[in-house]
């Protein structure tokens, strides 16, 4: 007897990729929120647990790396993780919300100075980023140290296919010059990831969902071609395929998605992320 046929027609827009489509079953979409209240709370949630998540994958680095998110009230506040504090034991209720202008207005916690100076010339810059998120993840400091942007040389690196770039402007010293700062914010000017050369990565996001993702997408790719160009030549997906791969799997909407298994991962196994 022949299967039973359904109705697998996809659809495609600008804000979601590819979205297979079938009667009765719907892509999952990001929440909307009554109240500024209620979005406030969400975005800290998904803060503190994108700080669990990147400290599970082992992205904490002593007391560097910063991820902030900008309160859906008040534009000219965002927040950051604490100062000195493990990735893996921020909750919402470490959070801190930051001015543009430095000013601690929620919390008692010190404030990472290289982490305000990046990530207010970023929100200040683009008030289209809602979130943006840097840490000194290993492969991704491998790799910045190359000072050239990823190849498509898999799928997966092909998210970010002629959507990112290098940054060189005060490479390697620790980022205080406001100058530096405003350098990495212009970098990011269309983008969704730049190196910044000698240092890391940094992604910007609709949500901290995308922002984090594209993180951990862009270290794996990091290690990734890493591991090829030791093994022995490398060969490059070609144009027309790696733009076709950039446009299903480069959207906000996807990289929203695809942060959705690591957040149920998290918020199983680190239920205290929400005290």
């Amino acid at each position: 007897m022949a299967a039973p046929t359904q109705d697998t027609r996809s659809t495609q827009d600008e804000t979601s990729g590819f979205r297979p489509t079938q009667e009765g079953i719907r892509m999952p979409q990001p929440p909307t929120f009554a109240t500024s209240a209620e979005e406030r709370l969400h975005r800290k949630q998904q803060l503190a647990g994108a700080f669990r998540i990147f400290g599970k994958f082992g992205f904490g680095e002593g007391i560097a790396g910063h991820i902030t998110v900008r309160d859906p009230e008040d534009p000219h506040l965002f927040w950051v993780n604490p100062f000195g504090m493990s990735f893996r034991h921020i909750r919402v209720s470490d959070l801190i919300a930051v001015s543009h202008d430095g000013e601690v207005v929620h919390g008692n916690k010190p404030v990472n100075q290289a982490g305000f100076v990046i990530h207010s010339a970023v929100h200040h810059a683009h008030p289209e980023v809602t979130a943006a998120a840097h840490a000194h993840s290993v492969y991704g400091k491998a790799w910045s140290a190359l000072g050239r942007p990823l190849d498509p040389i898999t799928q997966d690196a092909c998210t970010l296919y002629e959507n990112h770039g290098v940054v060189t402007e005060g490479r390697g010293a620790v980022v205080l010059d406001p100058e530096v700062g405003r350098a990495l914010a212009t970098g990011l000017t269309g983008r969704k990831m730049v190196f910044h050369q000698n240092h890391g990565i940094f992604t910007v996001g609709d949500t901290v969902a995308e922002a984090a993702w594209w993180f951990v997408n862009t270290e794996r790719n990091c290690q990734a071609q890493l591991l090829a160009e030791a093994a022995g030549t490398v060969t490059q997906i070609d144009h027309a395929n790696a733009k076709f791969t950039a446009d299903q799997t480069g959207t906000p909407y996807m990289g929203w998605f695809a942060f959705q298994p690591l957040w149920d991962e998290i918020v199983r196994t680190d239920p205290d992320l929400f005290d």
